[in-house]
Formats: structure tokens, sequence, C-alpha cells
């Protein structure tokens, strides 16, 4: 799909081709994926080499998978067929994770092929996943691959999760009778007029979907426009309220940590959550000039991406402060500063939500110098004040729920950020009513994953 879309930017007439046959448009579209896909390698490479792990089952992307996958695949000849659900990287994988534990609940016995595309989301899911279920790297949308993927997973029932449409896998499913499902649907606003532009393409491809679980009635009404069908489409509300959980022994760690750091429970700690690069930059500088007005404030970076550790260490040492590299500290090497001179680094994984639950103040990355936000359901589940920059496009529906429950706070621009954390920090009562309202909001939308599971086992019959 988003090989489509770049297809679509680079070649103006490519919606007048789309209008030949249909032979014709699945022609133009294999070839105009090989080229996109060609164009846009050496960016997959470079990105996925600094993550890591791209080179890792790199077989699998082209549907060969080793004899042991193949075998797990395969399981007890007299038993159900798996059911096949993508989750492209991390947030999706929370998503796929929780939907395959409603689907076992309901019906005990039902095996899983997880398939992910980033390296990333592979991690998680190493995690996660269970012992009879197998983990594989989703085949590129080439018919040659798609056709050998199926030939050896064989599922019953393939699951798509929120905007990973791959026409060759779906019409190739649809070609074999298996059931496909498009689960926390969404459509962004800058996909939205091209979906609406493509129709003659989309259409045909949305409508071999057994069901389309939109977030929201906007997104349904998106994907009526693109060319899906009004009886495929079924509004169930965000999974993602769902997929936020507490995490006790992590706060437990996280509280220990701080507490030996002088930024514990008698500290007032500004996090910034799943920042993007600029983002630290800017909360550093905030930091700068509030802490002389507000003594006991301390900072804590948490990266989207924790390979970015030596950058972000590199401003904070460029702001003026000492940086603690929480890895580091998990070894055991001694803090060369502490308290208020001090910014803790967590440049680790799977912790955010263990630091989310000692914060005071809370800002959400990918959302004031990147388009798109990172989840903000997660600080609000915890009863923290949060606050968003104005790019959330990937979070529309749930700002919305958010913001009518007045439950966090979204900024224009790093100015309005600066005067709302101030704000914040010099009214405490404030502060804990914002967070309450939060939590409140959470746990009112919850309950999504059951609906979805209950209509996901409806459209296998």
């Amino acid at each position: 799909m988003r090989l489509t879309r770049f297809a679509a930017s680079k070649w103006p007439g490519f919606p007048v081709f789309l209008r030949h046959s249909f032979v014709m448009r699945w022609i133009l579209y294999n070839v105009l994926f090989a080229i996109g896909y060609l164009l846009l390698v050496p960016g997959f490479l470079l990105r996925m080499l600094r993550r890591g792990g791209y080179r890792r089952h790199f077989r699998q992307r082209f549907g060969r998978y080793g004899a042991l996958t193949v075998a797990k695949m395969a399981g007890d000849p007299a038993a159900e067929r798996p059911i096949w659900i993508h989750a492209v990287s991390v947030g999706e994988v929370y998503v796929a994770w929780q939907v395959m534990h409603a689907l076992r609940v309901k019906r005990p016995g039902t095996r899983f092929v997880l398939s992910t595309t980033s390296s990333t989301g592979w991690r998680e899911a190493e995690k996660r996943i269970r012992a009879e279920d197998v983990l594989i790297y989703n085949p590129l949308d080439f018919p040659c691959c798609v056709r050998r993927a199926l030939a050896t997973i064989r599922p019953r029932a393939f699951i798509l999760t929120e905007s990973e449409i791959w026409p060759n896998l779906i019409r190739a499913c649809g070609q074999r009778g298996i059931p496909v499902f498009l689960i926390n649907a969404r459509i962004s606003d800058r996909s939205a007029p091209r979906y609406r532009r493509l129709r003659g393409w989309f259409g045909p491809v949305l409508r071999e979907f057994r069901l389309l679980l939109a977030q929201s009635e906007l997104d349904r009404q998106r994907l009526l426009d693109a060319g899906a069908a009004s009886s495929q489409v079924v509004v169930t509300g965000s999974v993602k309220f769902d997929v936020a959980h507490r995490d006790p022994a992590k706060a437990q760690q996280a509280a220990a940590l701080l507490s030996q750091l002088d930024m514990g429970a008698e500290r007032t700690v500004l996090l910034g959550g799943s920042t993007w690069p600029g983002e630290e930059d800017l909360l550093l500088a905030i930091y700068r000039r509030l802490l002389p007005r507000y003594p006991s404030l301390r900072l804590v970076l948490v990266p989207r991406h924790f390979e970015r550790g030596d950058a972000v260490a590199a401003a904070i040492a460029k702001a003026g402060f000492t940086c603690l590299r929480k890895n580091l500290l998990d070894a055991g090497v001694e803090p060369a500063a502490r308290g208020a001179q001090a910014v803790l680094l967590v440049n680790t994984t799977g912790e955010l939500m263990g630091f989310y639950a000692q914060a005071e103040v809370v800002f959400v990355g990918k959302s004031l110098c990147e388009h798109g936000a990172q989840n903000m359901i997660e600080p609000c589940l915890c009863g923290k004040a949060t606050l968003v920059g104005p790019y959330t496009e990937n979070f529309r529906p749930v700002m919305a729920d958010l913001l009518e429950a007045r439950a966090l706070i979204q900024v224009p621009d790093v100015a309005a950020l600066e005067r709302e954390i101030e704000g914040l920090l010099a009214d405490p009562a404030r502060r804990a009513e914002l967070g309450q309202r939060a939590a409140a909001a959470v746990q009112r939308r919850r309950g999504v994953i059951g609906r979805c599971a209950d209509l996901l086992l409806q459209g296998m019959t």
C-alpha cells in the first residue's frame, strides 16, 4: 500500500492508467511495485541496518522458510490450520498480541502465525509469542513470494492491522477462499484524498475483505469513499485503549532508580516519552529555563528508538547537563552526577510504562517536530498530566475521545508547551485533576478487543 501511494505521487498519470481493464491494473501494480521497491530499498536497508536485525531471517521476506519453521507451521495434521495475523511494527504487534489472546480465550487451541515487517517489531513479538505459535517476516508483495508463503502457511484466515493493505497478498487469499480481515482500521488525513482519487484501484482490493473493523465513523466513511462496501465496514473504536497495561514491577524498578538519582517521589519528574529527533533539544531548553523557578524539577528522556542514545546524550551534554545512561547504570556504573544537573536517558527497551508511572508531567513524542505522534493512551492510563504537540494524526480517534473528556492537553507549538508545563508545575491540584480525568477516560473506552474478537470469529464461520 505504501509503495502504491509512492507510485501515485511520482507518476501523475497513475490514476488514468488504473481505468484500464482489471488485468491491466494488476500488471501495472506489480510493475510499479517492483520499481518503487527498487527505489526505496536503499533507504530500507540503511534504516534496518542502523537498527539491526535486517539480515536475520532475510529469506523469509521472499516467502522462504527454514525446515524447523515449516514443520512448526504445519503443526498437527488433525488440528485446525493457523490464523495468520500481520503487524508491521511495535505498536501493531501490541494490537495483534491482544487480539490473539482474545481469540484464544474464546476459542481455545487456536494457533497463530504472526508476521511483522520491522526488526523492532520482531524483537517485541519474540517476547510475547507462545510456544505453539510461529513468528515470521511478512513476504514482499510480489506474486511469487505471496504464493510461496501461502502454500507453506495454509492459513484459515488472514488478519491485517490498521493501515497495512498488500493487494497481491489479499487477492491471493481471496482466490484460495481464505477470509481476510482488517482490524483497528484507519485512513490518515494525508492518505484519504489519494484513496478517494484511486477508488477504481482500491475499491476492488477493499472488497476482497470479509470485514473492515474501523476505529471511527470518519475512518468508516473514508473506507467507503475508497470503494469498500457498506456491509463490510463496522466501527468498533480503537483497539489501542485495550492494549495499554500498567506494569507494577517496572514501576517499582523505575522508582528505585529515580530515588537513587535524587529524582524520586519528593521531586517533580518531567518525562519526554517516545521522543523523536529535535524534541529532546526542545525539552532540554524548557528544562533549563524552568529549573531556576522549580528547583525540584527533574528531566527524564525516553527516545522512541534506543539506538539514538548517542545523539540524545550529545544533546544533553550540549545543553549543559550530565547524561546518565540507564544501560550503564544497570551495569553498575556509578552515576557521574545526581539531582537537577543530571538528565536520565532511558536508552533501553520495554521500560516506558514503568517510568510513566513515576512522572508528574509527560510529553508524548513524535507530535511536535514529527508527524503522527506516539501512544498517548499509556501515560493517560497511568493517571499522569499528559501533553502532546499538534501532529497526532496517527491517533485521531483516540485524540478526539481524550480531548472530549479533557483528559490531556494539546499544544500548537513549543512556546505553548512551555507555558502549559509551567502551569502544571505551579498547580499540583490541576495536575492531579488532569491525571484523574485521563485515567477515567481510558477505562471507559476499554472492551474493543472483545468486540473485535467476536466479529472475527463470526466472520470466519
